[in-house]
C-alpha cells in the first residue's frame, strides 16, 4: 500500500499538542469512569448512555462517534463503540447484555476544544477463559510494542513490524483492513498506521505527529466482515478478537502516550 507524503500530515504546534495532552486524558478518563460498570447483565446500550452523560454533562466533551459519517457509511448513531467476543470494532451499542467470561473492548473519541482524544481497552466480564485472557494479554503487548518502536527517524513499517511479530509468535493473526490513523483537530487524519509490516518502509516519524496505534488481533484467522448495521465488524471464523487503542505523540526523543489516566493498565515488562 502506497503511504501519503508527508505534505499530508499535519504535524502539531507546542499549543496544537497541549490541546491533544487534554483531549487525550479525558478520553482515558472515561474509560476509567465506565469500568466499574462493565459487569453481567448490563446492556452494551447502558454503556453507551453512561458515557454519553459523562462526556457531555461532566466533561463538556464531545464524543466524536455520534453521527459520525465517513463515505459510505451510515451515521453511527451512538457516542461509543463496544465490541464483544467476536465483534472486532465498530460494535454499535444496544440490547445485547453482557453476560460472564465475555470480552468487550470499549473504544471512545471525545472532542475538547476542537482536538480529538482517541483510545480503547479490552475488558472482562465476570471470569474469561484461558485463551480470552492470553488474546487479550497479548494485544496490549502487541500495542506497547508498535509504541515502543515510535521515535524520530523511525518508520511506519517499524511499528506494523513489531505488532505482527509479536501476534503471529503466539499463534494469533493481525486484521489488516483496518489501522492506526493520524489525530488532532479531524478524528482522522494522515498517516495510516498500518499493524503489519516491514522495519525499514513506510513514512519517516518526525516530531509533531500524532497517531493512533490500535491493532486487532484474532484468536484464529485474519478475516473480517461487516454485518448489515454497516458498522459492526465481525471475525469471519467466529474466532475472538481484542484491541487496544492509545493516541501517541512522536516527540523529539521518542514518543509520548497522550491517552493515559489513573486508570490505565499498566505499561508491560520490557523483554
Amino acid at each position: 500500500m502506497d503511504m501519503p507524503a508527508r505534505s499530508a500530515v499535519v504535524i502539531k504546534t507546542p499549543e496544537e499538542i497541549e490541546g491533544m495532552r487534554l483531549a487525550g486524558r479525558l478520553a482515558a478518563e472515561v474509560l476509567d469512569f465506565i469500568t466499574p460498570y462493565v459487569k453481567p447483565g448490563v446492556t452494551t446500550g447502558e454503556l453507551d448512555a453512561l458515557c454519553h452523560e459523562y462526556m457531555v454533562k461532566v466533561q463538556k466533551t464531545v464524543p466524536a462517534p455520534l453521527n459520525y459519517a465517513p463515505p459510505g457509511y451510515p451515521p453511527f448513531p451512538k457516542s461509543i463503540c463496544t465490541s464483544v467476543n467476536h465483534q472486532v470494532c465498530h460494535g454499535v451499542p444496544g440490547e445485547r447484555k453482557l453476560k460472564s467470561g465475555d470480552i468487550v473492548n470499549i473504544d471512545v473519541t471525545v472532542i475538547k476544544d476542537g482536538f480529538h482524544g482517541d483510545t480503547s481497552r479490552m475488558f472482562f466480564v465476570g471470569e474469561p477463559s484461558i485463551l480470552a485472557r492470553r488474546l487479550c494479554q497479548v494485544t496490549y503487548e502487541c500495542m506497547w510494542r508498535g509504541i515502543r518502536a515510535v521515535a524520530p527517524g523511525r518508520h511506519l513499517g517499524d511499528i506494523g513490524h513489531a505488532i505482527q511479530t509479536h501476534a503471529e509468535s503466539h499463534g494469533f493473526s493481525v486484521v489488516r483492513e483496518f489501522c492506526g490513523h493520524g489525530i488532532g483537530r479531524k478524528f482522522h487524519e494522515e498517516p495510516q498506521v498500518l499493524h503489519y509490516g516491514r522495519p525499514g518502509t513506510g513514512m519517516k516519524l518526525v516530531p509533531g505527529m500524532t497517531f493512533t496505534i490500535e491493532p486487532m488481533i484474532n484468536a484464529g484467522r485474519p478475516g473480517v466482515r461487516q454485518l448489515a448495521d454497516g458498522w459492526t465488524v465481525v471475525t469471519k471464523d467466529h474466532s475472538l478478537s481484542a484491541q487496544w487503542e492509545h493516541t501517541v505523540l512522536v516527540t523529539e526523543r521518542g514518543y509520548e502516550v497522550l491517552t493515559l489516566s489513573p486508570g490505565a493498565p499498566p505499561e508491560p515488562p520490557l523483554d
